[in-house]
């Protein structure tokens, strides 16, 4: 049998993602329609002899946590709970601290997936590739190729051309190592947790010698990346499985615009149900458009593509929304215009008025490029990004909002542009 653990991190993570992890916890952040766990999960449950799905983290169990956990395990029929850390205790020590419950049923073998990447999630082929590749207990790491320049911002592998060994593997490094990255996406058996039992001790004998009284949580603070992968290169335990298919990470509100962009593509294949098609009586659609069926939408409207419409949203006639995200509750009056934008929950924008953002997409022209994580300022300026408004936000006729972060439950009188509304 096997099993699954999703990293979903915990609040004083996912700033970036800032003001819309004010509202829902970032791992709940819909993207294309769905709740951004909820791809990872669908993933994990197409895996046959799936038994159990697990996901730790360090945010305080809240309502919507509960209410998504219920409804996904009524949903896949699998068992899927959450398991708290009393700490951020890193990627290795979280999964170390619960290691009975994940070895609980003795499981062959578990998958350990990052929440805030979007990926196709090839859960079978790395289980072929790991019965292909490597000694029966070898670890599989999921690898994609980036560009040069980029590389340097993620974990880089050096592998055997050949058998697919990692050879070597440099976490952010600073000069160029690989173009082969690490996508987040891991295949373990129980056998890691020895390797991790080995830094822990490491750990906690240094702490003794530093700090007698305050070392244990610092010694179980382990990072997968630098402390167990950097170790098991080149000893023919670690192998890397390169995947051709879209990948990205979530880091900036930014780039969850693209994400649902990725995931509503694949929609054509996985759950083409999702996706609005043109039809009388209805609003024009062009290119790849999500509508929840609660949402009102007048049908001299046009939407798409990259659209995704939550609950209960109401839009107008002759509103035009484009590669944007609008949240449950949402009302966009007749005639606005949305562009490249996420309109937070229960945010109304008014009659003929344009809220706009710069689109903070890869390289079109590169087919290796990713999503750069940009920095909210750049020599002392706002970089132009995608425009967010958090939730409760009233924007008034006939303003133009550009490039700007407006945050929750403000009223603006006028237009702004290349601003955060605080």
């Amino acid at each position: 049998m096997l099993k699954a653990v999703i990293l979903i991190g915990g609040p004083q993570k996912g700033t970036r993602f800032r003001p819309l992890s004010f509202e829902v916890p970032k791992p709940l952040f819909p993207v294309a329609g769905v709740p951004m766990l909820q791809h990872h999960i669908e993933a994990c449950a197409r895996v046959p002899n799936m038994k159990e799905i697990l996901l730790i983290g360090f945010y305080q169990p809240n309502e919507e946590l509960t209410r998504f956990l219920i409804s996904a395990q009524q949903e896949f029929k699998i068992s899927i709970r959450y398991l708290q850390e009393y700490a951020a205790l890193g990627t290795g020590g979280g999964i170390y601290h619960f290691r009975d419950q994940i070895v609980s049923g003795s499981p062959e073998a578990f998958f350990v997936m990052n929440a805030d990447v979007c990926s196709e999630f090839p859960l079978t082929e790395m289980l072929s590739f790991q019965k292909e590749h490597g000694e029966p207990n070898s670890f599989v790491i999921l690898g994609t190729t980036a560009n040069r320049k980029q590389s340097m911002n993620y974990g880089c592998i050096v592998e055997n051309e050949e058998t697919n060994e990692v050879l070597h593997y440099v976490e952010k490094p600073s000069t160029f190592v690989s173009d082969i990255i690490n996508c987040g996406v891991y295949l373990f058996n129980p056998d890691i947790f020895q390797h991790i039992g080995t830094v822990f001790q490491k750990n906690q004998q240094e702490m003794l010698l530093e700090e007698p009284n305050n070392g244990w949580h610092r010694a179980e603070t382990i990072r997968l990346e630098q402390d167990i992968f950097t170790a098991l290169a080149g000893q023919s335990k670690l192998y890397v499985y390169k995947t051709l298919s879209f990948w990205s990470q979530i880091k900036s509100a930014g780039s969850a615009i693209y994400a649902s962009r990725l995931y509503l593509n694949q929609y054509h294949t996985t759950h083409p149900e999702r996706l609005a098609s043109n039809e009388e009586g209805r609003p024009r659609i062009s290119g790849n458009v999500y509508i929840h069926p609660t949402a009102n939408i007048d049908p001299t409207a046009m939407l798409g593509p990259n659209v995704s419409i939550g609950t209960g949203v109401t839009i107008g006639a002759g509103v035009r929304v484009r590669e944007s995200i609008i949240l449950h509750g949402a009302t966009l009056q007749d005639h606005c215009c949305v562009l490249n934008s996420i309109v937070g929950w229960d945010s109304t924008i008014g009659k003929w008025s344009r809220v706009e953002g710069t689109p903070s997409d890869p390289n079109p022209n590169d087919p290796y490029a990713k999503i750069d994580s940009e920095t909210l300022f750049r020599d002392g300026k706002l970089t132009p990004s995608i425009t967010i408004l958090g939730c409760n936000v009233t924007i008034p006729s006939e303003v133009i909002i550009l490039n700007s972060i407006v945050l929750p439950h403000k009223d603006l009188n006028r237009s702004f542009k290349n601003q955060i509304i605080l």
